[in-house]
């Protein structure tokens, strides 16, 4: 097993209280580090150093002109989710640093988004062995529906902090 980081140390301590409260704090603990994702509305359903679930209500706030999740809110999303897979895997000792970012709108969205993020087992390894790196973060965005309204790929690098 890895050595945990700081995030991974308070999912697990989160985790071993109660199960109601394991959203609540998790979506509070990530959001107050990710204040556009807390002011979005994005809510941490799991956080493990293999999958990453969050959600996306489609409120007033994150709504677009047309009544669904705005685009920009949807790669928040991904972005978060993709993100917060890095940050489970890296040692403290780690930036990361998001590198491309690419969204394809593929269809209108039906209610609200889900996000699963993975890496596979070499990317994890990688992330806790090499200095540097890189990884694509496979992200599948799901609406009400069960449908996919887009493509995303999140490009993460990590370097030493300090360099």
């Amino acid at each position: 097993m890895p050595k945990r980081n700081r995030l991974a140390l308070a999912a697990h301590l989160i985790q071993r209280l109660p199960r109601c409260l394991h959203e609540p704090l998790l979506s509070r603990l990530f959001c107050s580090q990710v204040r556009f994702a807390g002011t979005a509305g994005v809510r941490i359903q799991k956080l493990s150093d293999s999958e990453v679930r969050m959600s996306l209500a489609n409120h007033r706030r994150a709504r677009n002109h047309i009544g669904g999740v705005h685009a920009a809110a949807m790669a928040l999303l991904a972005e978060s989710a993709s993100g917060c897979m890095v940050g489970m895997n890296l040692p403290d000792h780690k930036l990361p640093l998001i590198k491309t970012l690419k969204v394809d709108y593929l269809r209108r969205a039906s209610g609200s988004l889900r996000a699963i993020a993975t890496l596979t087992p070499e990317q994890r390894r990688a992330m806790q062995e090499e200095d540097r790196g890189e990884a694509l973060v496979q992200v599948t965005l799901l609406d009400d529906s069960g449908a996919e309204p887009v493509r995303c790929e999140m490009r993460w690098a990590w370097v030493r902090k300090g360099n």
